[in-house]
């Protein structure tokens, strides 16, 4: 049950052949490949039949590209225009939403001192502190005082 083991240059020679046939099969392939494409073309696309000089060609061309350029302006010219109608139809949506009025919420009735309201006017930058009551106290002393 020995296996005999297989020269070096037995491999070598089965690679290269194995190389070879691999390499007519792909040249096959792409030979078939080009085959289906003219096929497909000859079905699909019928040849192109122009009468005419090379000078009236290229004057074919600049007409065609100077009303592919006509085009491509009037395009972007009523992209840009229907960008600002449907701002606009935006704008009006919301006017409409504003006149029809929203629901407003019941306000609540919050205690706070007149410390508190001040420092909210004001913000944190400003620091005043007032004891209006005591101010009122002595306003009202006052009062009584002149009469």
């Amino acid at each position: 049950m020995s296996e005999k083991k297989m020269s070096s240059s037995r491999k070598h020679h089965l690679k290269s052949l194995m190389l070879q046939i691999a390499k007519n099969l792909i040249e096959a392939e792409n030979v078939e490949a080009i085959e289906v494409k003219k096929r497909y073309m000859s079905e699909n696309c019928p040849s192109l039949s122009i009468h005419g000089s090379l000078a009236d060609l290229q004057e074919l061309c600049k007409t065609v590209h100077h009303q592919i350029d006509k085009v491509d302006e009037e395009r972007y010219d009523l992209s840009i225009k229907v960008g600002k109608c449907d701002k606009e139809i935006e704008d009006l949506k919301i006017k409409v939403i504003e006149l029809q009025g929203m629901k407003k919420p019941a306000l609540k009735k919050v205690r706070m001192s007149a410390d508190a309201m001040l420092s909210a006017l004001l913000g944190t930058k400003h620091k005043v502190t007032m004891d209006l009551r005591a101010n009122l106290k002595q306003v009202k002393k006052e009062v009584k005082e002149e009469t």
